[in-house]
């Protein structure tokens, strides 16, 4: 790959400009590949994902992500590995021994990458797992001098794709999540609908792509946590805010907008918790309401931290 894995910004950079800038074609064939591609690093979640917010923003059928019989083949073999999600249903079935034949011949064909595939698919049909995932490092070090590689010829060899399913090809803690969350992002802004409000992961992807760190959302917090956060403070936390901080705990600063804190970092004073570094944002526990005190604009009040980060949605936007 031309760039590393362990940079989803950088990575993401074409695949989000296909999104954002092509037709819907080539849409299709971006967020295929990506899906693919997270499937093959171990992230069947988010490849799930990635394909459902697809669906949900363009209402097309799953085949559209299958331009052709290898990446058909290789969807074919990682769902035999893993297990077919619901948008799996909507693919033809395939005999697999008779694709597991035809893919042979493919790999026949010759070429650095396929004759890696090859190698590591032997390894695995042998037993040999160990060389196996040699050969599927090999594989990963020439796939990083080309700009796409071919996933789908390594994900069809049926004896590799176990392999790919249990994250043999390792990348950086949060990629996946964030390569994910920054092609969405890029899809609610293509296809945006104003019927349906965002999630709350959705919304919090949406304004960190905006603030061009897509890379960037703080994990969410522990029950535990949250438990702990509570009975230090002394009040029971709002059920919209706890969905917040189950989403992420806390949020970045941005230009005009403070650092919202962790759990850990919360603190009571005067008539609320005070959520922000700099202080400038209460929460007023018992209606969730949170107070926003500002030296220039005076003093808003939001009706809750979702009607505040959709404010600073609006205006991130706005700057567009």
């Amino acid at each position: 790959m031309s760039e590393n894995p362990e940079g989803p910004e950088s990575y993401a950079e074409s695949a989000v400009r296909e999104v954002l800038m092509a037709d819907d074609a080539r849409v299709d064939a971006a967020v295929g590949y990506a899906a693919l591609l997270l499937a093959c690093v171990g992230a069947a979640s988010e490849s799930d994902r990635l394909v459902s917010r697809w669906q949900a923003v363009t209402s097309r059928p799953a085949v559209l992500l299958v331009p052709d019989e290898v990446t058909a083949r290789a969807w074919g073999m990682l769902f035999a590995a893993r297990g077919a999600p619901d948008w799996g249903g909507e693919l033809p079935p395939l005999d697999l021994d008779a694709e597991e034949r035809a893919h042979r011949k493919h790999l026949d064909a010759g070429g650095p990458l396929r004759e890696q595939a090859a190698e590591a698919e032997d390894r695995a049909r042998e037993g040999d797992l160990q060389g196996a995932r040699c050969a599927l490092a090999r594989w990963a070090e020439q796939a990083r001098l080309s700009a796409r590689p071919d996933i789908a010829t390594l994900a069809a060899c049926r004896h590799v794709a176990p392999l790919l399913v249990q994250g043999t090809l390792a990348v950086a803690d949060g990629w996946a999540r964030d390569y994910a969350g920054t092609l969405i992002a890029a899809l609610h802004t293509r296809y945006r609908t104003e019927s349906r409000p965002l999630d709350w992961r959705e919304l919090i992807e949406r304004i960190m792509w905006l603030r061009g760190e897509p890379g960037n959302v703080p994990p969410p917090a522990t029950h535990a946590g949250i438990d702990d956060a509570q009975r230090r403070l002394g009040v029971r936390l709002p059920p919209q805010y706890l969905e917040f901080l189950l989403t992420c705990d806390g949020l970045p600063a941005d230009v005009a907008f403070p650092r919202l804190l962790g759990t850990a970092e919360l603190f009571t004073g005067g008539h609320g918790v005070h959520i922000s570094d700099p202080p400038g944002l209460v929460l007023l526990a018992e209606s969730g309401r949170i107070v926003e005190s500002d030296p220039l604009f005076g003093v808003t009040t939001h009706s809750g931290i979702r009607a505040l980060l959709q404010e600073h949605l609006r205006l991130l936007e706005a700057a567009l």
